[in-house]
């Protein structure tokens, strides 16, 4: 079907109607851009002060940005398995980050649909281009899970300057490995440009998973030359990725508002969970923790959509949303549908940013890494680590979870633990140990 020919019909999602009164509309093309291991207050709109982030932040002050954006997951790949099938990744055993990305046993479940399965269905062309991380095997490939292009690594990380540093995970262009001579980040962009290039006239589902500001901490003088006043050289460098993959995306956003595709691109931009700032020096303020925890920092991240003339403009939305809900909302605007039985767990989101919605999209939202786990509803939050046991926090009063209130509210304890329970007595057990893990089912927590 010509792009041009999209019309409202029996398929026309909810939350769409608004958009589409008037004359026939081109379906929108979908940008995906996910970052790697990317802090809450990373970016300028997140309240960076060191590293100016003026592209990025266009998409918040453009569109919406959500101030209880979550992932699924702590760490990178169970986050990337969600976002991937809109379901939580516990359902299908994907619950922990491998111990080797690129163990044979490892990757998405092939009994799952994915985004890109969903997005060609409704006739998008589709593209990957940057970090998989959902297995390395020939079935797991991006090429066998509904892209019709990649380019990328399939492992965990990379170098950001050697291509083939690592035998066993190259960088690769469909199916060969490459030596690509420029830096990942500007890579894996110039690759995603071309591919919208190649298909402005048709409809294209873009997924751009950037392996910035994951490790290694790697940049060149280019962008490190940029920020000679920060005197800590982890930061410097970490400063310079960070740059680097805002210029990535300024390209991008330059193309689209170039070719007159602005109107017509839905885009998303989110981390793949929260910092980790021992080791990359990112920042999560003002929130505890941070990634492989599932106190806010290491699931609450900078989120953000954009749909130029369809979403609102500088919208700050403070509900909880999930990344989740990033296919059942990307499908709604191609104007699709999911059924009932495809039990996904994320919601469109679209209604609720388009209308003077009273409801919410999510009554409840959970999380589960082992003996790591938590739950919210409403303002309330039960979250369970090793090392601190059972916490209970009033995130409107206490955002950097640091009152416990589980004394004094055994009421809501109670009531968030038998939700929480509810949920989880229908989960997989883990298809394989993450560092530290047995692959079993997780212990519940004792109950407090």
């Amino acid at each position: 079907m010509h792009r041009r020919d999209f019309i409202k019909s029996s398929l026309l999602a909810p939350g769409l109607a608004p958009f589409l009164n008037a004359a026939p509309r081109r379906k929108p093309n979908i940008l995906l851009i996910v970052a790697d291991d990317l802090g809450y207050a990373d970016l300028g709109v997140q309240g960076c002060k060191d590293v100016p982030t003026p592209n990025i932040d266009t998409i918040a002050r453009n569109g919406v940005r959500f101030t209880s954006g979550y992932v699924s997951g702590p760490v990178c790949s169970p986050t990337r398995a969600g976002m991937a099938t809109g379901r939580y990744q516990q359902r299908f055993g994907h619950e922990f980050n491998p111990r080797d990305a690129m163990i044979p046993e490892f990757g998405l479940s092939l009994k799952e649909s994915t985004l890109a399965n969903r997005m060609q269905a409704q006739g998008y062309v589709t593209g990957a281009f940057g970090k998989w991380h959902l297995g390395s095997k020939p079935e797991f490939h991006p090429l066998k899970r509904g892209f019709d292009e990649y380019f990328g690594f399939l492992g965990s990380h990379h170098s950001y300057l050697d291509a083939l540093e690592d035998p066993r995970n190259p960088i690769l262009r469909g199916l060969d490995p490459v030596d690509e001579k420029s830096y990942t980040t500007e890579a894996f962009a110039r690759e995603a440009m071309s591919f919208m290039d190649r298909h402005q006239k048709d409809p294209y589902f873009v997924y751009l998973p950037f392996n910035a500001v994951h490790e290694p901490l790697q940049t060149t003088e280019k962008y490190a030359s940029r920020f000679k006043s920060i005197q800590d050289e982890k930061r410097r460098t970490f400063a310079g990725m960070l740059s680097a993959m805002d210029d990535a995306v300024g390209r991008i956003l330059a193309m689209l508002r170039d070719s007159k595709l602005e109107e017509d691109t839905l885009i998303f931009f989110l981390s793949d969970n929260g910092g980790i700032t021992a080791r990359n020096t990112s920042r999560n303020d003002p929130l505890r923790g941070g990634k492989g925890q599932v106190f806010e920092g290491g699931i609450r991240i900078p989120f953000m959509m954009q749909w130029k003339g369809h979403l609102p403009a500088g919208k700050v939305y403070e509900n909880p949303v999930i990344s989740l809900d990033i296919l059942p909302t990307a499908v709604a605007a191609a104007g699709g549908t999911i059924p009932a039985s495809a039990g996904i767990d994320g919601v469109n989101l679209l209604p609720y940013l388009t209308t003077n919605a009273k409801s919410v999209p999510h009554d409840k939202l959970y999380w589960r890494m082992g003996e790591r786990w938590a739950i919210r509803q409403g303002d309330w939050k039960l979250a369970h680590q090793e090392k601190t046991g059972t916490l209970l926090f009033n995130l409107a009063d206490d955002i950097g979870e640091q009152n416990d209130l589980l004394a004094s509210r055994p009421d809501k304890v109670k009531e968030l633990r038998a939700a929480y329970d509810a949920w989880n007595k229908d989960l997989m057990a883990p298809s394989w140990p993450g560092q530290g893990e047995q692959a079993s089912a997780p212990k519940p927590a004792k109950r407090q």
